[in-house]
């Protein structure tokens, strides 16, 4: 049998690496642990910022209750101003003093709070963000697993006929052809035969000299590559 026949072997077993190389890829789950490292980073940068929304709801409770309890001081000290219970003009004007401090850190404390609540506000606007992108990629990786399980279906089945395509032109070369075929492929990462097109080797990709395409067209048998030695065909 002519050395064409090898070409074809060489392009099924092609085919099969490719098959094997996906299917190892995809039995290994390399793109369903890609797609779930994703979801779960943006799982935890979503309870990160909910972490970050109960400190600001915490910090704002205590605002609120040393706002209340500055609020209710200033209106007592207010009252004892006003009604009358100090004569001391001395004692009016600490009264006063404390007053006025009390009033300082109330607006303090209120000016705080605002700017702490504009911050939970940006927050909670990262955290409805951080959530729908979590969804988002919680639902990428479930599709890329029923993907990844329709596509290993096919591509089983189609490594099985190839296979079997092989198995049925393998036996059909010259056992010595063959052999020599097996054992360039082991040698030169799987490509064991190539076509010569307008003088240019298709495996290494190299031009072969007037000479040398003379000298092959003239000889039988099987003809190889000067380069990288692999079974050429014309």
């Amino acid at each position: 049998m002519g050395t064409e026949r090898v070409l074809a072997l060489q392009e099924i077993d092609t085919a099969i690496d490719r098959l094997r190389t996906r299917q190892r890829a995809l039995e290994s789950g390399e793109a369903i642990a890609g797609a779930r490292t994703a979801a779960d980073e943006a799982e935890i940068a979503y309870g990160e910022l909910k972490l970050q929304i109960d400190e600001l709801d915490r910090d704002q409770r205590r605002f609120e209750s040393e706002l209340d309890s500055l609020t209710q001081k200033e209106a007592a000290e207010q009252k004892r101003m006003f009604d009358g219970s100090i004569a001391n003009a001395k004692e009016l004007a600490a009264l006063q003093h404390e007053i006025e401090a009390l009033t300082k850190r109330r607006s303090d404390r209120e000016d705080e709070m605002l700017a702490l609540m504009e911050q939970r506000e940006t927050v909670a606007t990262a955290a409805v963000e951080a959530e729908t992108r979590s969804a988002e990629l919680r639902a990428e990786v479930e599709r890329v697993s029923a993907e990844a399980g329709e596509e290993l279906q096919r591509i089983t089945a189609e490594l099985s006929q190839r296979t079997a395509d092989r198995d049925a032109l393998a036996p059909e070369l010259d056992p010595e052809l063959l052999e020599l075929y097996e054992d360039l492929r082991r040698q030169k990462k799987g490509i064991g035969a190539a076509a010569l097109v307008d003088g240019v080797c298709q495996a290494c990709h190299e031009q072969l000299s007037a000479v040398e395409l003379d000298k092959l067209k003239k000889t039988e048998g099987v003809r190889r590559c000067e380069y990288c030695r692999r079974i050429l065909v014309f």
